[in-house]
């Protein structure tokens, strides 16, 4: 049996042993604090709004509770959104480390505010937390993917996925607990789980002093020795040893040569203009598409509004649907832990992508049809085999989610787009997850009001497309280092996923790498033409 650990490195450029070790974990894990301040808000929310004692704290009252309960979810995505733009000038401008760090500030604050009690610093709350996420998660999986050797890049990027799933599972049994063991009159009921979110951002703050700032935004920036120290370090090799000098120099012609095709221009708002260029729109749109999928597969519908999900198929009580959501997360939060650990840089992207559709398509469907012909929108379904296995499809779409859309898209996106536009390009993307976060949380409430068990078929519908989205555009880019994406993307390259998988080992067996590909504009056409440096 092959061992599910081993790193598949690269025979022609053979990356260190020494630069597997546990510094780069530790900076991937530290960081990722971020990403549990995002996995703990997308569980805890739905089941706090289920709360007795929140209920009667902010007014939810049956005639209220669709439009507070969007509210009160939604402005958080608001907040994300806006937090995506300024997050990404910041990091340009002051570096990765410390708008991350920054990020984790305002989440704090934006706590505090929730936890006084008033809806109207509650919606203020809620929009600086989601600042806080949004700009957090723009950066997230652009720093890890900048610090990561190849081998392990999906791994330690998907760590971001793998602590945000652990803290949404902390988030559905948080309120589970309160729930059981603390009077709905009790407002401590409601205050835990809110206060529970100063745990992440705190320990986020609290790790900023220990984590490195991103090499390659240190060479971009002309500050060539601090990268070589930080490169060094995290790969615990000496600064003179031939792999890291190879690693700089890799990235300093990078550099040079997005300079080159950008006429000097490094800032994120000044590199617009490259979307004239087919292949960085195309990828940026593939990235862009990929985050809407992901959404409309109807997963932070099951996020955000788990209570509500599983009373429509049947699950009564508060309580009730509270303990399913927490076995959902758990289901979801193994399955993603893994796949990231073991497989995700051994397996690929583009095979858990199609696997996942198909399973996730037709786990909806079912669901679908179990809620339409037992109408469970309205009263609860007969107990038997067909309600079991309505129980089983949530907990199987759990699974194929899991492995799959769950983080895969953020991976892709952190890794397909070259240095010049890779902060434009990430604002574009998790602008659209959030947008898309946004039209799903807001609408779902009037969404199970007016058409029902018609939300099964309709995100039924929506990852059937995504499956025939990701078969036709979407390649595999498992081992392929950060500058040689342009081999696989680059101009003149083949439009669909298979043949572009296959353009790019055609090209590294002929030994061209990123580096060594330029492709500069034609003078008086303005045209990109591939040649050999």
């Amino acid at each position: 049996m092959r061992n599910p650990f081993a790193i598949e490195n690269d025979p022609q450029n053979p990356v260190p042993r020494e630069a597997f070790g546990w510094r780069i974990y530790a900076v991937a894990f530290g960081a990722t604090w971020a990403s549990a301040m995002y996995g703990y808000d997308s569980a805890f929310i739905g089941g706090t709004l289920a709360l007795p004692s929140f209920k009667t704290a902010f007014g939810l009252n049956a005639a209220a509770s669709a439009s507070l309960s969007s509210n009160i979810v939604s402005t958080f995505q608001g907040g994300a959104f806006f937090g995506v733009i300024i997050g990404t000038f910041f990091s340009e401008r002051f570096g990765r480390r410390w708008t991350i760090g920054g990020s984790g500030i305002v989440f704090i604050i934006g706590v505090i505010l929730q936890m006084i009690g008033k809806l109207g610093l509650l919606y203020a709350g809620r929009a600086l937390t989601g600042l806080g996420v949004g700009g957090s998660s723009v950066l997230l999986p652009i720093y890890i993917s900048e610090c990561a050797p190849a081998p392990i890049r999906g791994r330690l990027v998907g760590i971001f996925e793998i602590m945000l799933q652990i803290a949404l599972v902390f988030g559905f049994w948080v309120n589970y607990g309160v729930n059981k063991d603390i009077p709905g009159t009790n407002p401590l009921q409601w205050h835990i789980p809110v206060a529970i979110q100063f745990i992440p951002s705190g320990l986020l703050v609290l790790s900023l002093p220990f984590l490195i700032e991103s090499p390659r935004w240190l060479v971009s920036q002309g500050r060539e020795a601090e990268a070589l120290k930080a490169l060094s370090w995290v790969r615990n090799l000496s600064p003179d040893h031939e792999y890291i000098q190879w690693e700089i120099k890799e990235m300093r012609d990078q550099v040079q040569h997005e300079l080159d095709l950008t006429n000097g221009k490094t800032s994120v708002f000044q590199t617009f203009g490259e979307l004239k260029e087919s292949s960085i729109r195309n990828r940026i749109l593939i990235c862009v598409s990929l985050h809407l999928l992901q959404n409309l597969t109807g997963i932070n519908a099951i996020n955000y509004y788990s209570p509500t999900i599983f009373k429509g198929i049947g699950f009564t009580g508060t309580s009730t649907s509270l303990l399913a959501t927490g076995v959902y997360g758990i289901i979801k939060m193994l399955t993603t832990v893994v796949f990231m650990v073991f497989f995700v840089d051994r397996f690929g992207r583009r095979p858990a992508l199609l696997i996942g559709a198909v399973g996730a398509f037709c786990c909806m469907l079912y669901l679908g049809i179990f809620s339409t012909v037992t109408n469970s929108f309205k009263h609860a379904p007969p107990k038997g085999a067909g309600a079991n296995a309505a129980v089983a499809m949530i907990y199987l779409y759990a699974i194929f989610y899991g492995f799959s859309w769950n983080g895969i898209p953020w991976i892709f996106a952190s890794e397909v787009l070259p240095n010049r536009v890779r902060g434009l390009g990430m604002m574009c993307t998790v602008c659209m997850q959030w947008l898309a976060q946004f039209m799903i949380v807001y609408s779902l409430p009037y969404m199970v009001k007016s058409i029902k068990s018609g939300i099964f078929f309709f995100f039924a519908a929506c990852t059937l497309c995504a499956m025939v989205f990701a078969y036709f555009l979407v390649p595999e880019t498992k081992g392929i280092v950060l500058e040689d994406m342009e081999l696989l993307f680059g101009p003149n390259t083949p439009r669909f996923a298979i043949a572009k998988r296959k353009a790019y080992e055609e090209a590294h067996l002929a030994g061209l790498t990123g580096g060594q590909v330029y492709f500069p504009r034609d003078e008086k056409t303005g045209n990109v033409h591939v040649e050999d440096a």
